[in-house]
């Protein structure tokens, strides 16, 4: 007896209902379809994934449940690898079309996908992957991209429309483990709750309200937790589209006082995407640096400054309360996020990709598209960007004056009056005793010194900009990713 047919949606970063052409191409055909989701082990255990992540993955899915339930639909969550649900549900069914959204991963996902396209090719399955926000797979070059993006973003939007159907089973044995569906059940209050509709509520605020500090509060961390975005997640797993989000910000612009802070946002959706596309051009950026002449400009590892920055024991307040903040919430605004980078492969000269993946692991909106090529922006291995060794000692002066922010994650300074709390280090003893907090003891001194280390990493970058093989590589990286050569900016890609 023959088996029955159907299609099937395949989920990745793009958990949600509406502007979904995977859902909407398989509700357009005379076939049923089976909607899947895969906890990947092989992709769990890199060195880019946390708990967090998944976490919001496994509740977005929940949300998608809620709606999909309506018209006896749902999504089928697999723990297993991509090959194995693959093999078993061939088993059962034919499958004649697989629909999905390109996925700008790193290179274990990106190996996944070219192996599936092998074994869907030898079993007669057709996978139609779609363009994710704009972005083009397989460009060798950034020439018209810019202008199709907007042209992209004023597409109509996909309404997503469904009609009950019978179920189609699927008795599997791929479940989640108990101790980790537990894990994911158990979401941190403290993290941003998952979900389109909570993504549309953000939108709404931020319209309605947060967003018309947009501009004035954007570097500000404590200000900014409120007057961003707030996004950022929703569109890194895909609870939004990036067309989704433009629009509905683009539709109230003209219409409001705050014109400028919503065209500032708008600008940064766009810079959201110009990072990803550069990620999809040259993805080498997860493990390499850009220029390869930067493999030549040696690091010493060392573990004690390692071990500090990721515990927020640096012995300066504002990189400690950033990084006790992102432990905690999983957001920071981009231009902490600059500086705790700039910290960890200046101040302490770190290689770069001893910091990469902790950073990603605590980034609740982690982007892989934007994530790495900005840590190579920030950490200075681009050879074409602008070296940008933050002080933050200056940031924290110019951005949290009264301390408030710092006081708030990193509490053993709760005591400090403003005057010390950028520099505790340099209250007296009789000072420290009279705000009953002893530098060394209550809160650690600084591991090292700020004018002499920030000195010694921008002779050390600086001079490497003459090495000839930092400057053959500068004309590559210019002729693939920028129209010109000229230097290139470094931009936010803040959607936060």
């Amino acid at each position: 007896m023959s088996k029955e047919q159907i299609n099937i949606v395949w989920l990745k970063r793009d958990l949600r209902t509406q502007d979904h052409l995977p859902l909407f191409m398989a509700e357009d055909s005379s076939l049923p379809y089976i909607i899947i989701f895969i906890f990947e082990p092989l992709i769990i255990s890199h060195h880019d994934t946390s708990l967090r992540h998944l976490q919001f993955q496994y509740h977005s899915i929940k949300k998608m449940n809620i709606v999909l339930n309506q018209y006896n639909k749902k999504v089928e969550i697999f723990y297993a690898e991509a090959k194995e649900v693959f093999e078993f549900i061939v088993s059962k069914y034919t499958i004649n079309n697989i629909f999905s959204y390109q996925e700008t991963g790193v290179n274990i996902t990106f190996d996944r996908d070219k192996q599936m396209k092998k074994w869907f090719a030898v079993n007669n399955i057709i996978w139609q992957e779609f363009q994710r926000d704009g972005i083009i797979r397989g460009s060798k070059n950034r020439d018209g991209w810019d202008k199709q993006w907007y042209v992209t973003m004023h597409l109509p939007i996909n309404k997503n429309e469904y009609i009950n159907a019978a179920e189609i089973l699927l008795n599997h044995s791929f479940n989640i483990p108990k101790k980790l569906i537990e894990e994911l059940e158990n979401y941190p209050s403290q993290f941003q709750p998952a979900g389109e509709d909570i993504a549309f509520r953000y939108l709404q605020s931020f319209v309605n309200q947060r967003g018309k500090n947009y501009s004035k509060h954007i570097s500000k961390p404590l200000e900014s937790r409120v007057s961003c975005g707030r996004i950022s997640p929703y569109l890194s797993w895909g609870n939004t589209s990036i067309k989704q989000a433009y629009q509905f910000v683009y539709a109230v612009k003209s219409n409001t006082t705050a014109k400028f802070a919503f065209q500032n946002f708008l600008t940064r959706l766009k810079w959201h995407c110009h990072f990803m596309q550069k990620f999809e051009v040259e993805c080498s950026y997860e493990t390499q640096c850009v220029n390869a002449g930067y493999e030549l400009l040696e690091h010493t590892k060392n573990t004690t400054y390692i071990d500090a920055w990721k515990q927020g024991k640096t012995g300066y307040p504002l990189v400690d309360a950033c990084m006790r903040c992102l432990q905690q919430t999983g957001w920071i605004n981009f231009r902490m996020r600059a500086m705790l980078v700039s910290f960890f492969c200046h101040h302490l000269y770190q290689d770069w990709r001893d910091g990469v993946y902790h950073l990603a692991q605590l980034f609740l909106d982690y982007e892989p598209g934007i994530h790495y090529p900005q840590f190579q922006m920030q950490a200075g291995t681009t050879g074409i960007n602008t070296i940008r060794i933050y002080n933050p000692i200056k940031q924290s002066k110019d951005h949290d004056t009264k301390g408030l922010y710092i006081k708030k994650w990193v509490p053993e300074l709760a005591n400090i009056p403003e005057q010390f709390i950028h520099e505790p280090w340099k209250m007296t003893a009789i000072e420290q005793t009279l705000y009953n907090t002893f530098i060394g003891e209550d809160y650690p001194t600084p591991i090292v010194d700020l004018e002499v280390s920030g000195k010694a990493a921008r002779t050390s970058i600086w001079n490497h900009r003459s090495n000839e093989e930092v400057k053959k590589e500068n004309y590559r990286i210019l002729a693939t990713h920028t129209r010109k050569k000229s230097t290139a900016k470094s931009k936010s890609s803040e959607t936060n």
